[in-house]
């Protein structure tokens, strides 16, 4: 019914940039939040960056002033931008989204992508 797909991961130096971006498609109604998290080995998954409908941001700690999430609607599209990357941010990242379903099975639902792999030199 509803599917994410990430794209923009890769290798890059410490220092460097990367542009990850996440579209939704399939068929709903509509969608709240979405987000990015990231997934180390052997680390739980957690928080990057997640933005509501509306455009209101939170940001883990570590990432502050280095990535930015943001989305446009008319594209059902989130996007990370992350700058002056660190070895530490070495991860799956992965994005999700609170979507509204469509019938048969309406319903409040977050679905996540398959992820993407950031892997940061030093």
């Amino acid at each position: 019914q509803v599917q994410l797909a990430e794209s923009g991961g890769g290798l890059v130096q410490a220092g460097g940039s990367l542009s990850l971006s996440c579209a939704v498609s399939g068929r709903f109604f509509s969608i709240n939040a979405m987000g990015w998290y990231r997934q180390a080995p052997g680390k739980q998954r957690e928080l990057v960056a997640d933005i509501s409908s509306g455009g209101s941001t939170n940001y883990a700690d570590s990432v502050k002033g280095r990535l930015t999430i943001s989305r446009d609607n008319t594209k059902n599209t989130v996007y990370l931008q992350m700058n002056s990357l660190k070895p530490g941010d070495t991860a799956v990242y992965y994005c999700n989204a609170d979507v509204w379903t469509i019938p048969p099975g309406r319903t409040r639902r977050v679905y996540w992508g398959q992820g993407t792999q950031v892997a940061v030199s030093s």
